[in-house]
């Protein structure tokens, strides 16, 4: 398997049901590799979600004890799945048998067209140099930070999924790079096709100037005064970097940071939304606030 190649599968059952349902249920969680692996299922099987957005997924790794995470999930859950490739962990298999880390895509719905958006701009922090020992604590990798885009068909509507994953090192100046390169990539998009764009954003995509860039493509943040969504490992460094984003006939019915579960070091996000006919102008941004 290349950096570049998708894995995807389905251990879906087949259902005669063909109209969409009245409100959709997205998760979007970092798992952490899945080294919790038994937590994260028990988690994503008690919500019944449709559309699940995870990062930090492995596959043939020395630390998850070289399990295809996405796909037991996928299994486990009896959903479709999209598996894209962020990094090669060079510490972590070998060179006959790879491992890699990056983001899988769960649904109950058709995923079609899945891609990855690796971005332009990116942290030389992770490159292997011949002076550093590929040892598992340095986490020397190839590859770069990405998005897994999918359509999903959800009975006879469609909508476009964002797994999104933006560099943890290198500052918010990077990062903000990134979402540009991302926002960029979702206008491309005809407006009146609903966008979720969730993930990992390794900063606080509701403050100035990411704002004002979100605002300025159509998307709103269904978690705007929601408290940080990182497990608090490090008193006084908590920050609201995870985050699900929506664009188009998509109105949220609820939004849920879960902050009882603890198979990662990050909690799981759930948005629940329903259609809409039509959409409607988002506010202002003075509005956000």
């Amino acid at each position: 398997m290349s950096i570049e190649q998708i894995e995807t599968g389905s251990f879906i059952e087949l259902t005669n049901r063909t109209e969409p349902p009245q409100q959709l249920r997205i998760v979007s969680w970092n798992i952490a590799r899945g080294t919790c692996l038994d937590a994260v299922v028990e988690f994503l099987s008690s919500v019944n979600a449709d559309l699940i957005l995870l990062q930090e997924v492995d596959t043939n790794s020395r630390r998850t004890g070289y399990r295809n995470v996405a796909k037991e999930l996928s299994q486990k859950l009896q959903m479709n799945y999209a598996f894209g490739i962020e990094f090669q962990e060079l510490a972590q298999g070998s060179a006959n048998s790879p491992a890699y880390h990056g983001q899988a895509t769960l649904s109950r719905w058709q995923l079609s067209s899945p891609r990855i958006m690796r971005f332009n701009d990116q942290s030389k922090f992770w490159h292997p140099y011949w002076w550093i020992p590929r040892l598992a604590l340095l986490e020397r990798r190839l590859g770069g930070r990405m998005a897994l885009v999918t359509e999903v068909c959800v009975g006879n509507r469609s909508l476009v999924a964002y797994n999104v994953h933006l560099e943890s090192r290198n500052g918010d100046d990077l990062r903000s790079r990134q979402l540009s390169e991302l926002l960029d990539d979702a206008l491309s998009y005809d407006r009146g096709l609903p966008l979720v764009i969730g993930g990992d954003f390794n900063f606080d995509v509701h403050q100035a100037p990411q704002r004002l860039l979100l605002w300025h493509t159509g998307l709103t943040n269904p978690f705007v005064g929601h408290l940080p969504t990182t497990i608090t490992r490090a008193v006084g460094r908590q920050r609201s970097i995870d985050c699900i984003l929506t664009r188009g006939e998509l109105r949220r019915v609820s939004a849920e940071v879960h902050q009882g579960v603890y198979g990662s070091d990050h909690y799981p996000l759930s948005l629940t939304v329903c259609f809409e006919e039509a959409a409607v102008e988002s506010d202002p941004p003075e509005a956000l606030v």
